[in-house]
């Protein structure tokens, strides 16, 4: 046997060892990395929708979400059986993956600063948004479409028909 191959017989080489050890270092660990970065999560349009019209109705001032005509379907819509409240009602979402944007449409109560009550809306929005599901909040775009008189009667209201 020449000298170079009992050598390569008795000493380990130093590729061989190092290879065993990234083996050892790569199968030591479960599952590979960091869990947050293990697959994906998607919020649809319509989370951030009931999320931002939640937090727009918590605001003192702000009367009802929707245009006119979209708060009258929407209370027939109450009162048939089965059908539910919707919270996302004068709310439009714009979700991208980490990115959203937002388009309300709200009345506010007689008497009411609407520049204050429209900051108020974007600032709890916004922090209700982000904070619940990490997408960064780019714009809330507030459309005041109407204000509620303290004589009008409610368009929720209980209806003559009966």
């Amino acid at each position: 046997m020449s000298d170079t191959a009992q050598r390569n017989q008795s000493e380990p080489s130093a590729t061989s060892s190092s290879s065993d050890d990234q083996r050892r270092t790569s199968t030591g660990r479960k599952g590979g990395g960091d869990p947050a970065v293990r697959g994906r999560t998607t919020i649809a349009d319509g989370v951030v929708e009931k999320i931002a019209g939640l937090a727009a109705r918590d605001v003192l001032g702000v009367h009802a979400m929707g245009s006119g005509m979209s708060r009258t379907f929407g209370a027939v819509r109450d009162r048939v059986p089965g059908g539910t409240k919707s919270v996302s009602r004068g709310v439009k979402a714009e979700v991208g993956e980490v990115q959203t944007a937002l388009d309300l449409e709200i009345v506010v109560d007689y008497g009411v600063s609407i520049a204050d009550v429209a900051r108020d809306v974007r600032e709890n929005v916004i922090s209700a948004v982000e904070r619940m599901t990490g997408l960064e909040v780019v714009e809330v775009n507030i459309a005041v479409s109407d204000v509620k008189l303290p004589d009008e009667e409610d368009d929720e209201s209980e209806s003559r028909l009966q």
